[in-house]
């Protein structure tokens, strides 16, 4: 199954898989049949590239995820039992692969005022002004600063503000794409926001120094 993973994903990067009788190239998949599998793969590449591409760790290549979390999907395709859409349950593969993927990472740099373009400073003092310190405005720098923020939290922390905040998801799509309850995201969320605003501050304040 593997071999028609990596001779299908590379090749069908914006293609779709016309009116795919999803329940029955399943079952195709379960007995072997590795035609139905590369069917299969192009009509979920372009969601598993989506989220993989929305979550991707910088030092990871996207291929690269994207043919692991295939992988997942494939050995897990038997636990898989049509009580929920196909592509919500290949959303929280996806999503938790990428979040896996972050924990090995372990990646938080240091980020300095210095280290800011101007159109950044500007964002962050604009930033400071406001209650909402963490949705992202509509200009590129401001975009590029919160991601380089984000890079300095932990991984499930990134993953709630980047779900909630960036993509403006709902809690409960957050719950159903992580497996976290309700509960748990409200104040991972909560958490989340407070570490990104004690970071603004202290960015603000080697500003003063």
């Amino acid at each position: 199954m593997s071999t028609t993973l990596r001779a299908t994903a590379p090749t069908v990067l914006g293609s779709q898989e016309a009116e795919l009788d999803v329940p029955l190239c399943l079952e195709r998949v379960r007995r072997g049949d590795d035609e139905a599998a590369g069917m299969l793969v192009r009509h979920l590449y372009p969601l598993v590239i989506k989220l993989v591409r929305a979550h991707l760790p910088r030092r990871t290549s996207e291929e690269d995820l994207a043919q692991t979390i295939f992988m997942k999907i494939f050995a897990k395709l038997g636990q898989y039992s049509g009580a929920v859409p196909l592509e919500h349950w290949i959303s929280r593969i996806a999503v938790n692969t990428c979040l896996n993927q972050l924990r090995v990472e372990k990646v938080r740099p240091e980020l300095r005022w210095a280290d800011l373009s101007e159109e950044e400073c500007q964002v962050l003092e604009m930033l400071a002004r406001t209650e909402d310190n963490v949705h992202p405005a509509n200009s590129l720098a401001s975009k590029e600063l919160l991601e380089r923020m984000l890079e300095r939290l932990k991984p499930e922390d990134r993953l709630v503000i980047q779900l909630l905040h960036v993509e403006e998801r709902s809690v409960e799509e957050v719950r159903k794409l992580t497996g976290w309850s309700t509960s748990l995201t409200k104040v991972r969320a909560f958490r989340a926001r407070r570490k990104l605003r004690k970071s603004l501050s202290k960015l603000m304040k080697e500003d003063l120094l």
